[in-house]
């Protein structure tokens, strides 16, 4: 459209709607910069207690999330106090007796700015077609690491702390960590994958677990 020239135009405004749409803006804003983001520390007392092998907490199935609200960040944010507690990268939820669809994971956990991440409802959508094994640990099984073979690429899709969907292609550390968090919302721990029965015997022994609480998958 050719400019013809200067023309002034006088707006008429809506104060009410001005108002009503500044206070969505800040209250969208406000949502928009909330984070579980928590200091990377031990404590003294872990705000969460971590089921170990035996206990049946650790055995059942977790439920999804339906509401995403400042609840389940709490959670999240609690979680995460007690992942950085106990020197762990990974935590899911039924670790601490909540049996609700909630990971949190840190593979930086030295590095402050870094922010962990919080998957709500996660589903694996495809693995990738090459798989690795790799020594596992974990924090229900203190003290006992083995070796456990898994696909080493997995596309999962969550939701966020603040309830928004995602969708990641995780390769390496963080795909071990996703599919061994995620066997957890399922009942299952990482030693029901181990294959060698005497590192498996041997590991469990050495730490004080009982081998007839593996459920073994094959």
């Amino acid at each position: 459209m050719p400019r013809a020239g200067r023309l002034r135009i006088t707006p008429t405004y809506d104060l009410d709607s001005l108002a009503r749409s500044f206070a969505q803006m800040a209250r969208s804003a406000e949502h928009s910069t909330r984070t579980v983001q928590v200091p990377k520390e031990s404590l003294d007392q872990s705000p969460l207690t971590i089921r170990t092998l035996g206990n049946q907490d650790l055995r059942q199935s977790a439920k999804r999330i339906s509401k995403v609200d400042e609840a389940v960040r709490e959670l999240a944010r609690d979680m995460l106090r007690s992942m950085y507690s106990s020197a762990g990268i990974g935590l899911a939820a039924p670790q601490v007796g909540v049996h609700k669809q909630l990971l949190v994971i840190d593979l930086d956990p030295d590095n402050a700015a870094a922010p962990p991440m919080v998957l709500i409802n996660p589903e694996i959508r495809s693995f990738g077609s090459a798989i690795e094994t790799y020594e596992e640990g974990c924090l229900s099984i203190p003290g006992v690491y083995l070796n456990v073979v898994r696909p080493s690429v997995v596309e999962v899709t969550y939701r966020d702390e603040l309830g928004r969907p995602q969708r990641i292609k995780a390769d390496g550390l963080l795909s071990r960590c996703i599919q061994h968090e995620m066997d957890h919302l399922n009942g299952v721990l990482f030693v029901d994958r181990v294959t060698d029965e005497l590192s498996l015997n041997a590991g469990l022994q050495d730490k004080g677990f009982n081998r007839s609480d593996v459920h073994a998958i094959r």
